[in-house]
């Protein structure tokens, strides 16, 4: 047997180095790239490995923040078709812990990344040592023990021929579409210098074919029954149809059938917006025509989502007696929810089969005639909300939305995570392509947007890449703007300024709130956050980390900057102030509820009169058994 004589740390870089996927003939890197920022528990370890084997084996990346690292690996991990990802190295105790929130993030969303955090001595030669978190009742435990609920694969690797099997394992999880998410690789910091005589055949080439798997012929024979009895069927696309490439496979179900096509946010995109049967976003956030179709729907047709309480409304949408649903997953654990049939099958080969399944069936032409005129009428409330009649005011957020979209060409990619942002895009914005709608939604993380759109230009280099960013998610991490300068990667990034949470401003007056702790202003006599917005100025802050900044006061000028910002070879931020979340925004009202309980027992007339009006929506709730 052939050995090389490596540290961990070496034999880890050279592994990954080696690894990838293929599917449908095409071959990628699994690990396209290392994110790191070095301490005591990786610089000698993982950094030596790297800086050792060169970028030709695995290409270093520079961030400014674990968590931002993460979130750009997830980024490159999507727009890759979870065909390929990044990992990230950090020391031991916080560049851990600050982990957690993005590996959250990929396991929720069902996205891979590695994780490589270090860990305290194996050996204990010192006991504490610096940074270590010392548990009396448990030896073993260290801080990256917090990244084991949040993790698909996790394992601690306390000597060196330990490696072996946790490396093997840790690319099987990445690279299985149902089993994908964070896996955590915990690297002792005197193990990770450790040498070892390693068999050659560890870095032998590895190829993680991923499977179209077919959906079992009786189930698909039920399923097909189930459609054609259906006389108001509705197709729900998540986002197992982006991951597995099947939006033309959905398309020409659709087109076969005539069966409206509705989207999450993670689906969104799934048919292109001017497409006969798509009638936009679904649920809380979703469209007037997508709900209504939705209410009163006999089949649902849940194709690669698993049914959050956004899509479902909290179990209040779905509201036909006797409405039953099929559900086409990957995923065995999402294809049995909603008490639905279960076809467990790939997204793309299970709609193809569920169309030649169902060869010459159509919907009622009645039925398509209801759909097109609503979809029609909602196109016009988005014509609505787009339009500036005055060119030299303050525009709206959805002005805002208007002008972007006048810009944006077919490939261009659009970013956004949380705040206001998710709701108006998901009603409002008409994708062109099957990635141009890039939501993370399944963790709604302030701050992903920045770092996620790196990531996305790293996968997608000759797509322009913009990301949505409010002020209270740039506040929380505008930190990768240096990394973007730094390393040439051009994003757009259009920084909204409306002075605080306006989308939790929203829900809290809503609920009863009263909109209280969620303006960013100075305090009242009153003591509360009611005075002068605060004199932060956060298009100086973006040009201070290096980027371009074009300021924009008025519609017009918003469109000249979003023109500019585009045809620019540089990072450029596009500044804008909007109208405060005070006045009216200009996006419809939501279409469907969503589920926040309200304090039961209150004083506040506020909040006495959400708490009636929520009762009044929990009477139609249901469980779908």
């Amino acid at each position: 047997m052939t050995i090389r004589r490596l540290t961990v740390a070496q034999a880890l870089v050279e592994f990954l180095s080696r690894q990838y996927t293929e599917r449908d003939g095409r071959r990628h890197r699994l690990i396209g790239a290392c994110w790191g920022i070095f301490g005591h528990g990786n610089v000698a370890g993982i950094g030596q490995a790297l800086l050792e084997s060169g970028p030709e084996r695995l290409p270093y990346l520079q961030g400014r923040n674990e968590q931002a690292m993460v979130h750009a690996a997830v980024g490159y991990a999507r727009q890759s078709g979870r065909l390929s990802t990044h990992a990230v190295t950090t020391s031991i105790g916080p560049g851990a812990t600050n982990l957690v929130t993005g590996a959250a993030l990929a396991t929720i969303n069902r996205l891979p990344v590695l994780l490589l955090p270090g860990d305290v001595f194996a050996t204990r030669p010192a006991d504490p040592v610096l940074q270590q978190l010392e548990v009396p009742y448990a030896g073993d435990v260290s801080v990256n023990d917090c990244l084991r609920p949040v993790s698909k694969y996790f394992d601690r690797i306390v000597r060196p021929e330990a490696l072996i099997p946790a490396a093997l394992q840790a690319m099987r999880v990445l690279a299985d579409p149902v089993d994908t998410g964070a896996v955590t690789l915990a690297l002792p910091q005197d193990v990770q210098a450790e040498a070892f005589d390693w068999p050659e055949e560890f870095f032998a080439e590895r190829v993680w074919h991923i499977r179209r798997p077919a959906p079992d012929a009786d189930a698909l024979a039920e399923a097909a029954q189930l459609v054609r009895a259906a006389a108001r069927p509705l197709i729900v696309a998540g986002g197992g149809i982006h991951h597995s490439e099947a939006e033309d496979a959905l398309k020409a179900l659709a087109d076969a059938t005539g069966i409206p096509v509705a989207s999450t946010q993670a689906g969104k995109g799934s048919l292109r917006h001017d497409h006969p049967a798509d009638v936009g976003g679904i649920g809380h956030t979703g469209t007037a025509v997508a709900d209504d179709l939705a209410r009163t729907a006999d089949l649902v047709i849940g194709a690669g989502t698993r049914w959050t309480d956004f899509t479902t409304a909290s179990n209040t949408l779905f509201a036909a007696p006797g409405v039953r649903f099929l559900n086409l997953n990957i995923a065995s654990f999402d294809a049995h929810k909603m008490a639905g049939l279960s076809l467990v099958a790939d997204a793309r080969a299970g709609l193809e089969a569920l169309t030649a399944a169902l060869d010459g069936h159509r919907v009622d032409p009645a039925y398509v005639a209801e759909c097109t005129a609503g979809k029609q009428r909602w196109e016009e409330a988005v014509d609505r909300a787009y339009a500036a009649p005055d060119e030299g005011a303050r525009p709206t957020q959805t002005q805002v939305l208007g002008a972007l979209d006048a810009v944006v060409g077919d490939e261009d990619v659009v970013i956004n995570a949380a705040g206001s942002l998710p709701g108006d895009l998901h009603k409002l914005w008409r994708a062109r392509s099957p990635r141009q709608y890039h939501l993370e939604y399944g963790y709604s993380c302030m701050g992903y947007e920045i770092p996620g759109a790196i990531g996305v230009r790293l996968a997608a280099p000759d797509r322009p890449v913009w990301a949505l960013v409010g002020d209270g998610t740039y506040l929380m991490m505008p930190t990768e703007i240096v990394t973007a300068v730094q390393e040439g990667i051009n994003i757009n990034v259009v920084l909204i300024q409306n002075h605080g949470y306006a989308s939790i401003g929203g829900l809290s007056e809503l609920t009863g709130g009263e909109r209280f702790g969620t303006a960013y202003r100075f305090r009242a006599a009153d003591s509360t956050y009611t005075g002068d917005p605060l004199p932060v100025d956060l298009a100086a802050n973006a040009a201070s980390l290096g980027m371009d900044v074009i300021r924009a006061k008025t519609v017009g000028e918003l469109r000249e900057a979003l023109a500019a910002a585009g045809a620019s070879d540089r990072p450029t931020c596009v500044y804008v102030e909007t109208e405060t979340a005070d006045t009216l925004s200009g996006a419809p009202a939501a279409q469907a509820w969503w589920d926040v309980p309200v304090a039961e027992a209150a004083t506040r007339p506020a909040a006495v009169k959400a708490r009636e009006e929520y009762e009044r929506h929990i009477a139609g709730r249901r469980r779908h058994l």
